[in-house]
């Protein structure tokens, strides 16, 4: 069950990471621009939001864990533990290649543009 919150929180965390990371970029090219300031703000205040659900989740996580090694023998409760380090690894790692991508295709698009080609729908 926890592990669908973990990795929704996951992605959350990466999700406004990302964003936030790509407001700043465009901050720092534009210089100051109120409407993009406000979108950091709100930005940065979701990604401590989101933290603070990520520790929930975590306390959450902590106390099914416990309840499952009552439940499972050593083997079977390693390989669990394992399961769940894994697919939160590996959630973080997908996100941040999908942000990444759309980085590449965003930088590839302002400099497309800014040797007067025409973007292509990639």
């Amino acid at each position: 069950l926890f592990v669908g919150d973990l990795d929704k929180v996951v992605n959350l965390l990466l999700s406004l990471s990302g964003r936030l990371a790509r407001v700043e970029n465009a901050l720092s090219g534009l210089g100051p621009h109120l409407a993009l300031r406000e979108k950091q703000r709100l930005l940065a205040a979701q990604l401590e939001d989101a933290k603070e659900l990520r520790e929930h989740v975590g306390r959450r996580e902590e106390a099914v864990g416990a309840m499952v090694a009552r439940y499972l023998p050593p083997e079977q409760l390693q390989d669990y533990r394992h399961f769940v380090k894994m697919k939160s690894a590996l959630t973080a790692e997908q996100r941040e290649l999908e942000e990444k991508i759309k980085l590449g295709q965003e930088q590839l698009r302002c400099l497309r543009e800014s040797l007067g080609q025409a973007p292509t729908g990639h």
